[in-house]
């Protein structure tokens, strides 16, 4: 969810070879093959946790805290609570796009975005990758349990097996109904930073939630229809692929639709300010005006626009991210 240059995109995608990597491997002799061998497998196993998905989640985890912190609720172990609920977050979060990787390795050798990534592309056996995977998992349910609230460590969870078992095992192969159900488990990283630190489920953590889940559906039809022959090909039944570009375009309007005045409750809950409610009013205005714009486009235009809709959706998310904190 965070923005990332063409090249940095290819590069977190395995489309291309990380700078380094490739001139380590042609350096002569036993000590240059060494190096060039542990640090491909150090740059494999990195890549396995799709570190812009990690890294964005745990902005928002941030974000969840802060709002927590602002709102009154305290607790004495605050710098403790803080660092371990953003490190146990992000292993937990790593822990599934890892297993995902795994799960998907069939898929992700039939599409161009995917096909080089460690585990289709042989760097990394399945085997390996499901071990990593679950280290990960382990790890930060016990971080977030022992250094945190049983609380946040249950909600990390929750989100945990509807990424990996009700998304990617059963419903991302199955049925259009994939990107809901995925963004389940993408409203929870936010929603557990307010739990981690308030260490209650509120009417501020369901709007929280409600955020989020709102926020998917629209920003992962617009990569579906950017990608929409790479799903095909791989066979799966997104909205785009089944039902056309245009009963996507109608549920990207109807999601950021709804999105917009849900994400303005937090100001009347006087969890932030009006600084964040302008902003936030502003930053919806335009997605909707770009959502709108869409039905009109068809060919390459209707490419650029979701295209548009992609990167726009990501914009939107950092900066109400930085509104939450900030504002």
């Amino acid at each position: 969810m965070s923005q990332q240059s063409t090249l940095g995109r290819k590069m977190l995608d395995g489309e291309m070879p990380v700078p380094g990597a490739l001139t380590r491997s042609l350096a002569p002799g036993p000590e240059g093959q060494v190096r060039s061998g542990r640090a491909r497998r150090l740059g494999d196993y990195y890549r396995l946790i799709k570190p812009g998905i990690v890294y964005s989640n745990v902005f928002g985890t941030a974000a969840g805290l802060w709002l927590a912190k602002g709102s009154g609720a305290f607790n004495d172990r605050s710098p403790l609570l803080i660092v371990g609920t953003l490190i146990g977050v992000a292993l937990v979060i790593a822990s599934g796009t890892v297993i995902n990787n795994v799960i998907d390795r069939d898929i992700d050798q039939l599409m161009e975005r995917t096909k080089n990534r460690p585990i289709p592309g042989g760097w990394v056996s399945p085997t390996a990758a499901l071990v990593y995977g679950l280290l990960l998992g382990l790890l930060g349910e016990g971080l977030l349990y022992a250094l945190v609230h049983p609380l946040a460590a249950y909600t990390v969870f929750v989100g945990w097996a509807f990424y990996v078992v009700f998304y990617t095992l059963w419903t991302k192969r199955t049925t259009t109904l994939n990107t809901i159900v995925g963004a389940v488990s993408g409203a929870i990283p936010t929603v557990a930073g307010y739990v981690a630190y308030s260490m209650r489920v509120d009417l501020v953590a369901w709007v929280l939630f409600a955020i989020l889940f709102l926020w998917q559906p629209a920003h992962f039809l617009a990569l579906a229809m950017r990608r929409r022959d790479d799903y095909a090909r791989a066979g799966v039944p997104m909205l785009p692929v089944v039902y056309g570009n245009g009963a996507a375009k109608r549920q990207t309007f109807i999601y950021v639709l709804t999105l917009v005045p849900t994400t303005l409750l937090l100001y009347p809950l006087g969890t932030v300010g009006p600084m964040y409610a302008v902003g936030a009013l502003l930053l919806g205005i335009v997605y909707l005006a770009l959502s709108v714009r869409g039905f009109r486009l068809r060919g390459a235009e209707e490419r650029r626009w979701s295209t548009q809709m992609f990167g726009y959706s990501i914009v939107y998310l950092t900066i109400l991210y930085g509104l939450m904190i900030f504002a």
